[in-house]
């Protein structure tokens, strides 16, 4: 399992210098010390401070109650048992902005070096033979003699996951509303300066990606300040006693660290911001764009104009240019607006209470979420339009409740593949690079089956809109794709982004091509 840390964890690296009574395999999985599972990298360091964090040691009281110690989050009142795997969600633990206070000399981490211990860590783990886990009774005698008993609130790995889960259904249908209703306003307006739909909802879905993986105050604990700056040594007869001094850097990573362990932050970047983009309406646009089908797509009423192949060339690098300089620049100006507003949050105490999200909402969103699941479900089979206006062809089932229908189930397969796959090659996040490849293919078929002339009918013509807007837009992602690309080394940035791009668009050559080059797209009459 994956605990959130303590400020007082990542006191030892690789395990050396531990007492006795603390073995390697009893120690608490470290989400702050970016060396955690490496060793070599303290060389030239202070030797009064852990290698490459800056942090102090713990006193010996309290490494010997690591176990105890690490179920608390920073003192939270707050933990989550959580599968080691999440740590392979999103860009584990690397902001956008790594060094807020334009420090003139940095230390910059990279998405392979954060996987390659994750990956490294949790196979040791599996290896060795795992302790029975203590009663709580015991974790608060052991806590009361390191002098770090604290008000804990602690969840089970069950409601963990079902808390998570029902994060990311309710976040999935909202996402997809979203993405939905902003492609319907920005889209059809008269004389739109950019005729493809998704470019709006990939800018505004990494423009909160990168907020919420910058921010640090919005899930802040309340004493989150005082154990991030300062941990008092619990013995007060020891010579060397005094207060052990936190590095900025290591804290931010630790807060980090803590945010995804968190349900409703997993709900809110893995539902909401991977719902709001979609990766496979990214790639079908470079096809309609390359086949000169764009205009025709965004205005039915208005048939392509024809142009011979070096300007399809150019309409297939404008749409890929545009769609991803502003998806990392929106990902870095949410990452700013996070630390803009940081100190208004402060000042305000606007972060989430962590007892109304962990006794309240967390409860509330298992109703919310399985129950909206429903509702969509119901409209769908009684749409609200139906004996409004015939003429229309129940509307609402084309426009958006299929799409609410299959919305949570690609959402939750990229959730469990990413968690999966994301971790097996550092330099090349594959879970999300096949639920990419995977989405896209889908739409192309979907898309396809819907402008064959003559096939099928009105219902069946909105379930194959539903997918391609429900399922296959939260199976894939642009918002966790461009975060990788900002955190993976430049080459492996290069070669994961362009295998993605060129896969993707093969697959759409070879299935929406087909279609194009043979009998050429038919009308879609379901949803007009």
């Amino acid at each position: 399992m994956m605990t959130a840390p303590s400020n007082t964890e990542g006191c030892t690296a690789g395990g050396q210098g531990d007492a006795p009574d603390s073995p390697h395999r009893n120690q608490p999985r470290n989400l702050v010390d970016p060396h955690n599972h490496s060793q070599g990298h303290g060389d030239g360091h202070d030797q009064g401070t852990v290698a490459g964090t800056g942090l102090h040691p713990r006193h010996p009281s309290q490494r010997r109650y690591s176990r105890a110690s690490s179920r608390r989050a920073s003192a939270a009142t707050v933990n989550y048992h959580v599968p080691d795997d999440y740590a392979n969600l999103e860009a584990s633990n690397i902001s956008p902005v790594q060094n807020p206070d334009e420090d003139p000399i940095t230390r910059l981490d990279t998405l392979e070096q954060v996987r390659s211990r994750d990956r490294d860590y949790i196979r040791q783990r599996r290896q060795e033979p795992q302790e029975p886990e203590s009663s709580a009774a015991e974790d608060y005698e052991r806590e009361k003699q390191a002098g770090v008993v604290a008000k804990r609130h602690k969840v089970s790995r069950l409601a963990t996951e079902l808390y998570t889960i029902s994060y990311l259904i309710f976040f999935s249908l909202l996402g997809t509303l979203a993405r939905l209703g902003l492609q319907a306003l920005t889209s059809s307006y008269p004389q739109t300066p950019i005729i493809f739909p998704s470019i709006w909802p990939n800018f505004t879905g990494c423009v909160v990606m990168g907020f919420l993986a910058e921010d640090r105050m919005l899930f802040r604990q309340p004493d989150w300040d005082q154990s991030s700056s300062t941990q008092p040594n619990s013995n007060k007869d020891d010579d060397d006693d005094e207060e052990s001094h936190v590095d900025p850097a290591a804290a931010k990573k630790a807060h980090m660290a803590l945010k995804k362990t968190i349900p409703l932050y997993i709900g809110l970047a893995t539902g909401f911001c991977g719902s709001f983009t979609s990766f496979s309406s990214f790639i079908r646009d470079i096809f309609l764009a390359l086949s000169n089908d764009l205009a025709a797509a965004h205005d039915p009423t208005a048939g392509p104009v024809s142009r011979n192949g070096g300007y399809s060339f150019m309409a297939l690098l404008a749409v890929i240019i545009t769609t991803i300089s502003l998806s990392l620049s929106g990902l870095f100006v949410g990452a700013h607006l996070a630390i803009a507003v940081a100190t208004l949050f402060t000042r305000f105490d606007l972060g989430l209470p962590y007892t109304f999200v962990s006794r309240i909402l967390d409860r509330l969103i298992v109703l919310l979420g399985f129950g909206c699941w429903l509702g969509a479900v119901l409209l769908s089979i009684w749409p609200p339009d139906r004996h409004s206006n015939r003429e229309q062809n129940e509307r609402w089932r084309g426009a958006a409740t299929f799409a609410l229908v299959f919305a949570p189930l690609g959402c939750l397969t990229r959730f469990y593949a990413s968690a999966l796959l994301n971790g097996r090659l550092p330099s090349f996040p594959l879970g999300t690079f096949v639920v990419n490849m995977l989405g896209t293919a889908v739409l192309g078929m979907a898309w396809d089956l819907n402008h064959v002339p003559s096939l099928g009918g009105v219902v069946g013509c909105q379930v194959l809109q539903g997918v391609a807007d429900g399922f296959c837009g939260c199976l894939t992602t642009v918002s966790t794709w461009v975060s990788e690309l900002a955190a993976l080394r430049r080459r492996h940035a290069y070669v994961y982004g362009g295998a993605s791009v060129a896969g993707g668009l093969a697959l759409m050559v070879v299935i929406m091509g087909s279609l194009r080059w043979t009998e050429g797209f038919g009308e879609v009459k379901c949803i007009s």
